[in-house]
């Protein structure tokens, strides 16, 4: 096992889509259980935070950046275990399509095999939301 906590992966697709189209369907919570499967198949808001109850580890709770004009969609997910792991993501100009980047942390204690499923998982995701966003 190897113990880095401060390796990172950037993971990124092209979505043949404007930042602003993507941007606006990404940066809505409710919108997550269509392409961010890595946090569950439902999110509810409670006050300022959404709450998914059938994440893959649990009830976890998602705090996002406010609403902005950069495509930043950073989001906090605190574990059941009170641990919150941030997580930066970006859209981005790309041509007259869009980028998006998810930066993968790997977590100290996180083996090479669990560091890569988690790679995998949010490649998966990314996809996913190609795909949906390329068929609207």
């Amino acid at each position: 096992m190897n113990n880095i906590g401060e390796a990172s992966r950037h993971l990124s697709t092209r979505v043949d889509r404007t930042v602003n189209d993507v941007y606006a369907y990404a940066s809505d919570p409710a919108n997550l259980p269509a392409w961010a499967h890595g946090l569950g198949e439902s999110v509810e808001r409670v006050d300022d935070h959404w709450v998914a109850e059938s994440s893959p580890m649990g009830r976890v709770v998602i705090t996002f950046a406010p609403h902005n004009e950069l495509g930043v969609l950073d989001h906090d997910v605190t574990l059941p275990s009170g641990e919150t792991v941030y997580n930066p993501v970006r859209v981005i100009a790309n041509g007259a399509a869009s980028e998006i980047v998810f930066t993968l942390r790997r977590r100290p204690g996180t083996s090479d095999a669990d560091f890569d499923r988690d790679a995998s998982m949010v490649a998966a995701d990314l996809a996913r939301l190609k795909k949906l966003m390329e068929s609207r």
